[in-house]
């Protein structure tokens, strides 16, 4: 008798979680079509669309969306990083959706608290601030990550910590970054203090 049961947990399980992929890809494509139109945004769009709830899961595919969180100063002066280990330079925060994520948003403060060790941290808005579609090499099980970004902030003395997939975790001035960062990373930065820092 055992056995039935769990099998129907297992697969009541399958069910709810592919279910809860499909709402947030839902969200997901309403928060989208929300931003300026661009080409980066078709292009996400276009990759939502058609790969639906596995878009957004890790084993879905070699492409699939990831969830980063920058995280800012009060007064938006300093940024706080994470060197990436794989990586070996110097991020936002972030990573893959979970099954039990709530959203996008949810998988980027989550990926945020883990990472920086703020357990209490908390986004300024759900507003998406940054699409950054970019390919992995050397390391990386995954092909490329369409990374979706958001906006935290955080008091520039608070307690941090080093998680298992960095090797450190500082802050920065946001006009006196490191040198080892992605691509394009500092023009990325600098769009997504530019659409939440008071002008």
């Amino acid at each position: 008798m055992p056995t039935p049961y769990c099998t129907f947990a297992t697969t009541a399980t399958l069910v709810f979680l592919l279910d809860n992929y499909r709402v947030i890809a839902e969200d997901f494509l309403t928060s989208l079509t929300a931003l300026p139109a661009s080409p980066t945004r078709e292009r996400y769009l276009a990759f939502v669309a058609a790969g639906g709830a596995a878009a957004l899961q890790r084993d879905g595919g070699p492409e699939h969306v990831t969830a980063s969180c920058f995280v800012f100063s009060p007064d938006f002066e300093h940024v706080l990083l994470c060197f990436h280990r794989k990586g070996q330079f110097w991020v936002q925060f972030g990573g893959h959706l979970e099954p039990h994520d709530a959203s996008v948003a949810d998988a980027a403060l989550r990926e945020a608290r883990e990472e920086s060790g703020i357990g209490n941290l908390t986004l300024r808005s759900e507003a998406i601030v940054d699409l950054d579609r970019h390919e992995l090499h050397g390391g990386f099980s995954c092909a490329a990550h369409w990374d979706v970004g958001f906006v935290a902030l955080a008091a520039a003395d608070i307690d941090v910590a080093v998680s298992d997939e960095s090797e450190d975790v500082r802050w920065f001035p946001t006009t006196a970054l490191p040198a080892e960062l992605p691509d394009n990373f500092a023009a990325r930065l600098a769009a997504s203090l530019a659409a939440v820092a008071p002008r």
